[in-house]
């Protein structure tokens, strides 16, 4: 299991794990994003650990989303 999570990370930094890099990346940090507006929006009016759950509960939910029409190389 590890030995293909590290052929995948060195295929993914060699540009060689997907067919378009650009769009992967655009997809991951509009994830990211997501959660981190979730996490700070919950976090003014809760408790932190409760902008924590929420945010990895955005982010978690919205990656399969994005990420489910993306080409491998």
């Amino acid at each position: 299991m590890l030995g293909m999570a590290i052929n995948s990370a060195k295929l993914f930094f060699a540009g060689k794990l997907f067919k378009e890099n650009k769009t992967v990346i655009r997809q991951m940090l509009l994830g990211a994003i997501l959660g981190i507006i979730a996490g700070v929006a919950v976090g003014m009016f809760a408790p932190i650990w409760v902008g924590a759950i929420a945010a990895g509960a955005v982010s978690g939910l919205a990656q399969p989303l994005l990420l489910k029409d993306l080409k491998y190389a």
